[in-house]
């Protein structure tokens, strides 16, 4: 099926930016605030528009979501709903998260990403560049049937990972039934401190499985010496 035109200017804004990504820009690919404001010359509020179509299934990565993006740039992941259509674009997907509750999750997160532990402002370990926090949508299957959206603290980087993770809240419910008790008193003082101390070796594996295979095959040969 043909697609109307982005420049048809009888199509609401909201429709023309979106037809403007798929027809000019394309998936995968990277546009600038200049170059959407080239496309749509004294169109008012078209980053607003742009923004908008978030709330059809739309994937549009800033910086925050995509390190390697700079501020003025954003990459069109995905396409979503095609609101060009007759009555699309009434509909929306999950309700854009407010300022409120956004604290409200980080501080109940403990003001830290859940997934590697890092706080905002701290550097990654491996660059100068600072982490900042968000909150991502997980879809987690539940221990009785079905799934749900729930809301997890993470640094942009791991969101970038971890975007389309789902999660089975059930199978870790039943994991747990298998652990011994000492097992279960080990994991319940990790749970209280909602952090865990790692040990030498656990260190050390972290590290070797961070190496490439030439490293990996030395590490390797030097173990089996110390170990003969």
């Amino acid at each position: 099926m043909e697609l109307p035109s982005w420049e048809d200017a009888k199509l609401g804004t909201m429709k023309r930016a979106a037809l403007w990504l798929v027809s000019v820009v394309g998936e995968g690919n990277v546009f600038t605030k200049a170059d959407l404001r080239d496309a749509f010359p004294g169109t008012s509020q078209i980053d607003r528009r742009m923004r908008d179509l978030r709330d059809h299934g739309w994937r549009l990565d800033t910086n925050r979501e995509d390190a390697r993006l700079d501020s003025h740039e954003q990459r069109f992941v995905t396409r979503g709903a095609a609101v060009w259509e007759p009555g699309m674009a009434r509909v929306k997907s999950a309700p854009a998260i407010s300022a409120n509750r956004r604290r409200e999750v980080i501080s109940r997160d403990g003001n830290l990403c859940r997934c590697c532990g890092i706080t905002p402002g701290e550097e990654y370990p491996d660059s100068y560049e600072k982490a900042q926090l968000d909150i991502a949508r997980r879809t987690v299957a539940q221990p009785g049937g079905g799934t749900a959206i729930e809301l997890v603290t993470e640094c942009k980087r791991c969101r970038v990972g971890g975007r389309d993770l789902e999660v089975d809240g059930g199978k870790t419910l039943a994991s747990l039934s298998r652990l011994g008790v000492m097992e279960k008193k080990i994991l319940a003082s990790w749970v209280a401190a909602d952090q865990r101390d790692f040990g030498a070796v656990e260190l050390l594996w972290a590290q070797y499985r961070t190496l490439p295979e030439e490293s990996r095959l030395r590490f390797r040969a030097a173990l089996d010496r110390a170990t003969e």
